[in-house]
This record gives structure tokens, sequence and C-alpha cells, in this order.
């Protein structure tokens, strides 16, 4: 059976901005390419709130996806199909990155990936990279957050991350083309969003499968 890993943040975990509380796994995108790809894909959720690409956040502990992201994939092996959504949170402004910064961040993670062995018979598993949708314009919350100034960077990343996919030779998804965030938060998605984003995805894996 194919092995799908959805590696991402909290928008891969699904929170809700309207009750700060988690979407239930049927209306969380990974859930919604699950039920895409039907019972012969087993699709993983690696959803972490306030996750990283590459950068450790002094506010919260386990927050840097990249330690964390080879044995997820060794623990899931053997992983056909890696699919990372990640870089919201790097646009923090407290992390003080560019968005080219955070481009290379998701290009680090691509390579741990390619240089696993963790994919089928000890080979590296596709990977599909998706540019988040970037933040909406900032809303108190969102500045509470951090992402006071983010909008600008995420609006860059999408041709940013389409270059890195070009250079690795992966798949690449622009989940902007498909969903905008939730206007409530700036940040996160809604309902409908994520059953946008998870029919997206599953075109894309279905590609690769």
């Amino acid at each position: 059976m194919p092995v799908v890993v959805c590696y991402g943040d909290s928008n891969t975990h699904g929170y809700g901005a309207a009750t700060a509380s988690r979407y239930p796994k049927s209306v969380r995108w990974p859930g919604v390419l699950a039920a895409e790809l039907g019972v012969d894909v087993e699709v993983i959720e690696e959803g972490l709130n306030g996750r990283t690409t590459i950068w450790e956040d002094p506010y919260f502990e386990g927050r840097n996806g990249r330690p964390y992201l080879l044995p997820c994939l060794c623990t899931h092996a053997p992983v056909d199909i890696l699919v990372i959504m990640l870089g919201t949170n790097d646009t923090k402004s407290i992390f003080g990155r560019t968005a080219g910064e955070i481009a290379s961040g998701a290009d680090a993670l691509v390579d741990i990936a390619l240089r696993s062995a963790c994919g089928p018979d000890g080979g590296a598993p596709q990977v599909l990279l998706i540019a988040p949708a970037a933040p909406g314009e900032p809303t108190g919350q969102s500045e509470l957050w951090g992402f006071g100034e983010a909008r600008a960077k995420g609006l860059r990343m999408a041709e940013l991350y389409r270059m890195v996919a070009a250079n690795r030779k992966i798949a690449f998804l622009d989940a902007g083309e498909h969903v905008t965030v939730d206007p409530a938060d700036g940040v996160h998605l809604l309902p409908e969003a994520h059953a946008a984003l998870g029919r997206a995805v599953a075109a894309a894996v279905r590609g690769l499968l």
C-alpha cells in the first residue's frame, strides 16, 4: 500500500480560528486527501502547530521542522510520497527571515528527504513541495502571533518555492492558487479551504503514484 506523509504546521494539523481547536479529521485537508485517494493509499498526518522549516522558536520547543523530519520518515518507511507544506511560521517577525531564506529552509527539508533512503527499496521518497497560501491582511490576532508584516513575504514565496522544486526536480503545488486564509485571523484555513486544498493535493499525488 502506498504511503503518503503530510508534513506541515497548524494548517496541516487543522487549527480552526473560530474555535481555537482542531477540525475533525474528515475536515482537515490530509483527511480530505485520504478520502479522495481511497482505502488503497495510507495518508499519515504530521502537522504541528507553530512548526517552521529550520528555525528554532524561542517561545515554543520542538517547532523546528528539520530535526524531526528524518526520524519521521524512518518511522513511517517506506514512504512513497512526502508532502511538505511549511513556511508560514517562518514569516513571523521574530525570525527576521526573507522570503528567499524561507524558501532555502524548505529546500533544506527537501534535501533531507531526498537523501533519507526512506522510500521504496531504500531509495528516496517522491516529494511534493507546497507553497502555503500567503498570510492575509494583519489582524489583532495575527499581530499577537508575530505575523504583522508577514503578508509581503508570503506573496513572494510561491515563486521561490517553485524555483526550489524545479532545481530539485520534484513536484510543486501553489496552495494560493486554490485557497486563501481565514480573514478572521489572517493565518489559518476555513473548512472549505481545507476541502479545496485536499482535492488539489489529491490530484497532484495521483500524478506521482
